[in-house]
């Protein structure tokens, strides 16, 4: 005996759908419903939210801000190098910044000067520690925050590797003077200097937040001592993946 229509639309697949979207293997059916539950895939496989960030990109973000403070840094330094060299400091924004052209044998902002010997060594291990940590970084503003910290980083360890007084014990390159003509006031400082303020303060601002490095998010509920880590799942509210 047929069955009468029910008069609801067919569980059909829109045509305009990916094919590969639908079908899993070779020879398997088309399934509208493992069509529209497939999705962006995580660092750890788990399916991640639509406009999540892939691993690729985010790598990519990462490498792309290494460089390019990189190539900030060391064209800032040449230039300082070149025509600040045995000259007054240079008054400009109306006196908030000087450049004034000095040589730092300890770390940023003129720290610990008696150990120029041990920067190298923890730069490389912080350089080592990010590449290791992108394995599976899924995060974008991580990806951003590392990016600054490893550019600043590396800025820095190649005036330790290739300037005076010899390789591993180079003085740094800092020529930003903030508010101070003879930079007494506070410390002088360069734009890899910066670059890791700014990947360490963002670091920071991330882990409060409860955004970790692999794209999930843990949100601390009112009134509740535990913390939930975001699985990407679109039923949990207050855990997502970094979308950003």
């Amino acid at each position: 005996m047929r069955r009468p229509d029910s008069g609801r639309p067919l569980g059909r697949v829109p045509v305009r759908y990916a094919v590969h979207h639908l079908q899993a293997t070779g020879g398997a059916a088309l399934s509208a419903d493992k069509a529209l539950t497939t999705g962006n895939t995580g660092v750890d496989g788990a399916p991640s939210p639509a406009g999540a960030w892939s691993h690729r990109r985010v790598v990519a973000l990462l490498g792309s801000v290494a460089l390019g403070v990189l190539i900030i840094d060391l064209v800032t330094k040449d230039l300082a190098v070149r025509h600040l060299e045995g000259r007054e400091s240079v008054r400009i924004l109306g006196g908030a910044v000087y450049l004034l052209l000095t040589r730092n044998s300890g770390a940023a902002f003129s720290l610990a000067t008696d150990y120029t010997f041990v920067f190298p060594i923890v730069a490389t291990a912080v350089a080592g520690w990010i590449g290791w940590m992108a394995r599976r970084l899924g995060s974008a503003p991580w990806a951003l925050s590392l990016g600054l910290v490893l550019g600043g980083t590396v800025g820095n360890l190649a005036d330790r590797i290739f300037r005076a007084p010899g390789p591993f014990v180079g003085h740094v390159v800092d020529f930003i003077s903030v508010f101070d003509p003879d930079g007494r006031g506070f410390p002088v400082f360069n734009a890899a200097d910066s670059a890791l303020c700014v990947g360490v303060g963002l670091a920071v601002l991330l882990e409060l937040t409860g955004r970790r490095r692999d794209g999930t998010r843990v949100a601390i509920r009112a009134g509740d001592s535990g913390a939930v880590a975001g699985t990407g799942d679109t039923d949990v509210p207050d855990s997502r993946r970094d979308g950003v």
